[in-house]
């Protein structure tokens, strides 16, 4: 009867079925057939009562706030007027401006959108390629999802009752080392292709300007993470600060909204907020009647019958993740699959916060996956440039991260080192 259930769930999912509908109608179907449908609803409603999960829509309302307002150009014209004169110098801005906007964002779509808007028009008026272009822009916004505060980190911790805090360290280092290869490649493509520079210096006291009008920006990160590893504020309280600060800074400071664009710029985030919110309700009692179904021990045993290892495990679940990331988004991918593994980390001694950012990892390569990853259809729509050409200016940071992903696999280290330093375990 559970494989008819979930064939049908497959089913759904070929024939187009938005992701919470096929999530639900399988629960109900699960919770009906254990004779607990009432109890689906009350589990429904009892998954949204978590503290944490109260980050998400303000996190989202942030990040809408500064897609919006004018923070984005903010931090490009600051990071174009120190690294903007050397070769390669506009994609090392994409990185640069990608990174910081990521750590107020903690969305990687809603990080190409806006930064693409910016940088593509400009890369192209400075003779780089449609393709090059788009491919820095779409794999430096996926960032937004490893660098913190992350939505793909608060979602995994909420389904996997880690620490949001560990894993927000976790995928520091992991981050630093996409920024320093992704930088790399782009000098040596830029020099390679003899790319031109803006010959004009630009003043040291214009410099010390557009650093003082970006660092008004820094308030959100400082808020976020500051009050959060200070201990003066829980992780939904800092985001609903960081919220507020997004709209002063967007309505005040780079004046990019205004007093009557506020409530429908306010409904766009509220929106998008919703159908994270949505799949989260409908997913969680599924992933609960999976626990509570003794499936996941089953797979401990079969695991422990086949006699399979920790680093066989790992890379079998790279190839699964890497496969629905061709045609799921990031949410979906984490609904899915995690209630499904997460039992199976305890008996094979893996570490659920190296798994977190070998998951988010696995995500970011979603995003730029063929045929339906959302950074490509989101950078071809903002820069004009052809699809196709999306895709073949993507594929060697698409190298890159797979790369980084095998790395961020099997050297832990990477992942486990600075929470283990900064919020050792007791």
């Amino acid at each position: 009867m559970i494989g008819i259930v979930f064939l049908g769930f497959l089913a759904l999912l070929a024939i187009g079925a938005p992701i919470f509908l096929a999530l639900g109608t399988t629960g109900v179907v699960l919770f009906y057939q254990d004779d607990a449908l009432l109890s689906f609803a009350q589990r429904l409603i009892d998954e949204l009562n978590s503290v944490p999960l109260l980050a998400v829509p303000y996190f989202v309302i942030a990040a809408t706030f500064m897609e919006r307002g004018g923070i984005a150009r903010a931090l490009v014209d600051a990071a174009q007027a120190w690294v903007g004169q050397i070769r390669g110098g506009v994609g090392l801005v994409g990185i640069t401006a990608c990174a910081l906007f990521a750590t107020m964002c903690g969305s990687s779509v809603a990080t190409a959108i806006a930064m693409g808007t910016i940088l593509i028009p400009a890369m192209l008026r400075s003779g780089y390629s449609g393709g090059f272009a788009s491919g820095v822009v779409a794999s430096a916004g996926t960032l937004g999802i490893l660098i913190p505060p992350s939505l793909a980190f608060v979602i995994y911790g909420v389904l996997a009752d880690v620490s949001i805090p560990r894993l927000f360290l976790a995928g520091v280092i992991p981050a630093i080392l996409q920024i320093v290869v992704i930088s790399g490649y782009i000098i040596w493509f830029s020099r390679k292709n003899n790319y031109a520079i803006d010959s004009n210096a630009i003043p040291r006291s214009e410099k010390l300007h557009k650093t003082l009008l970006a660092l008004p920006t820094l308030l959100i990160p400082l808020i976020v993470l500051g009050g959060l590893y200070g201990g003066f504020m829980t992780l939904s309280e800092s985001a609903a600060v960081s919220a507020v600060v997004a709209y002063f800074l967007a309505l005040f400071v780079y004046k990019g909204i205004t007093v009557k664009e506020t409530f429908a710029v306010l409904a766009v985030g509220v929106r998008n907020a919703a159908v994270i919110m949505i799949i989260v309700a409908v997913a969680l009692p599924f992933g609960h009647w999976i626990t509570e179904s003794g499936l996941g021990a089953k797979l401990v045993g079969q695991l422990h019958d086949w006699d399979i290892k920790g680093w066989q495990f790992l890379l079998f679940l790279n190839l699964v993740l890497l496969f629905l990331g061709m045609f799921l988004e990031v949410l979906s991918v984490l609904m899915i699959m995690m209630p499904l593994v997460l039992p199976l980390l305890e008996p094979l001694q893996i570490d659920p916060i190296h798994f977190g950012v070998l998951v988010v990892v696995n995500m970011e390569i979603a995003l730029l996956s063929p045929p339906l990853g959302l950074n490509l259809f989101v950078v071809s729509d903002i820069g004009k440039v052809p699809l196709s050409q999306v895709i073949r200016g993507t594929t060697p940071f698409f190298l890159i991260l797979l790369v980084l992903l095998v790395m961020v696999t099997y050297i832990p280290i990477l992942s486990t080192w600075l929470p283990e330093l900064l919020m050792p375990t007791m």
